[in-house]
């Protein structure tokens, strides 16, 4: 069946309900019934509740073959816990069949591959998927074809039971004997844990992996000891100083900073650009060399942001600690100056990834958001954007909140070259479809800028401030005479990853590309 993307999606997915992609505002106003945490069972007083071992913790949680075990990414490549647990339930316990539940997964868990070629680990659902685990499920080396899901989809599946969370794992640089845990305070700092609050909260089991034991209470705790079963100590959970990457850092290229003017202009254009308006950015030296330009407009115009939410850099950070930002809120920190501020600077909070952009709550936080700015590895001529497979097909990205806050915003910007290397990113039909081109309105690029025809009121903003554009037929044209028309690539039937639009509807398959050989 072709969902609204115009993607076939195979019938064998569309069993028990589920349903294709048909537009972005297709379930509002259905009712999600929430699963229940399940009931804790009834404790005497204890003294603490710190174990021995990852081993003694898994035991005491009665990890058994066939369970999804859970974690979440806030050290991103830095993280140590993901390799640590698996190694301990799969070499230690004997453990197999396991399903990995992550809200992201990168280069640090290289030796993940190893158990999916193995046999060992048999499903995984993430936002991201890279390295050698992503080239080992694009190889269809993976049992069951892998679930992909954006930082709003996630909680949204957890908490309406369809993804059951048998033992999470949270990795905290702080936490008492009981459980109350932080992402500050220690020698692992990550900053907040808004994507592992929903993790602790439905889990039938929770584990607190730390590097740095600290007095009992540790308040405000991100995750609570209400919910947690044991906690370890360890050595290290990781290296914060891998939190951030290059692209989180703002772009010095003279042609990034040109496309970061443009999209300042466009802002600046619209009727949302006033007082007290909100904003993302997305990480990327385009994007976050857009919060320079627009704190110029703002200066001139004698106005201030009301509030700015996302994954959180030192340039948020600093227009915060200047006044020109009322509040930061915060579900990720995607640099050390970002970790450094939350809880410190006054307007800096933490929320849970639900509060962030979960599509089936009452008030997700991405539906009030005037503005977001985001890049793209790939968009075609219909606005839907790539952020997943890389031109060759194979898993390398990730989802994020790029469809969330793309479909919550009043105006969505994609920045993105028009070209990287001998590869043309404006294209006439993306490789996977992660953000349908219904939620997309505005395209920057280095050779020029294209509106989306479903927004007519921002083209004629555009012409009223005088800022040229063109159709995006045109860009594409243009990426083409560069760089030529890209061949197409050649897919065998085996789906490898069922991407899910962020309200549970298959927006897109990833197919195993043929031929495919590991590198």
């Amino acid at each position: 069946m072709k969902n609204a993307v115009g993607r076939e999606i195979p019938d064998a997915l569309l069993t028990g309900g589920r349903e294709v992609y048909q537009g972005k505002n297709h379930m509002d106003g259905r009712y999600i019934q929430k699963a229940a945490p399940k009931t804790r069972r009834c404790e005497k007083p204890q003294e603490s509740k710190v174990v021995e071992s990852i081993a003694q913790a898994l035991r005491q949680c009665k990890a058994a073959n066939g369970m999804t075990f859970s974690f979440h990414h806030h050290l991103r490549d830095g993280d140590y816990v993901v390799n640590m647990v698996m190694q301990t339930a799969i070499e230690q316990l004997g453990l197999e069949e396991l399903t990995i539940a992550a809200t992201s997964l990168g280069s640090a868990h290289d030796p993940i591959a190893d158990y999916i070629e193995a046999g060992k680990v048999v499903g995984i659902q993430t936002s991201g998927i890279r390295g050698r685990m992503g080239e080992v499920v694009s190889a269809g080396k993976l049992k069951t074809p892998a679930v992909i899901r954006s930082h709003g989809g996630r909680p949204r599946a957890i908490e309406g039971g369809e993804v059951h969370i048998d033992i999470a794992f949270i990795a905290a640089p702080t936490s008492d004997c009981m459980g109350n845990c932080r992402g500050i305070g220690g020698k692992s700092n990550c900053g907040s844990l808004g994507y592992a609050m929903t993790d602790a909260r439905y889990a039938d089991h929770v584990v607190v992996i730390t590097d740095c034991l600290v007095d009992f209470p540790n308040m405000p705790a991100s995750v609570e000891a209400i919910d947690v079963d044991a906690v370890v100590v360890v050595d290290s959970i990781g290296n914060p100083q891998k939190i951030a990457s290059a692209a989180a850092r703002i772009s010095q290229n003279p042609r990034d900073l040109m496309m970061a003017e443009d999209v300042a202009k466009v802002i600046a254009s619209t009727p949302y650009f006033k007082d007290g308006f909100s904003f993302q950015t997305g990480v990327g030296g385009p994007s976050l060399a857009a919060n320079l330009f627009l704190e110029q407009y703002m200066d001139d115009r004698g106005i201030r942001m009301g509030w700015a939410i996302g994954g959180i850099c030192g340039p948020m950070v600093e227009l915060l600690k200047k006044g020109k930002v009322g509040k930061v809120i915060d579900v990720q920190d995607f640099d050390l100056d970002g970790v450094n501020s939350i809880h410190q600077t006054p307007g800096h909070f933490e929320m849970s990834a639900s509060q962030y952009a979960n599509p089936a709550n009452k008030g997700a936080f991405v539906n009030k958001l005037d503005f977001v700015v985001l890049a793209a590895l790939e968009i075609d001529t219909s606005f839907n954007v790539n952020v997943l497979t890389g031109s060759d097909g194979v898993l390398r990205g990730a989802p994020g909140g790029h469809p969330d806050a793309a479909a919550g915003s009043k105006c969505c910007i994609i920045v993105t070259p028009l070209i990287r290397g001998r590869m043309a990113t404006v294209c006439e039909h993306v490789v996977t479809v992660t953000t349908p081109g219904d939620c997309v309105d505005v395209l920057v690029t280095d050779y020029g800028i294209a509106v989306n025809p479903l927004r007519p009121d921002l083209i004629q903003c555009l012409d009223a401030a005088g800022i040229p554009h063109v159709g995006i037929e045109t860009l594409k044209e243009k990426a083409y005479a560069l760089v030529g028309t890209p061949d197409d690539l050649e897919w065998e039937e085996q789906v490898v990853a069922v991407l899910e639009a962020r309200d549970g509807t298959i927006l897109d398959v990833v197919r195993k590309i043929r031929p495919f050989t590991l590198g």
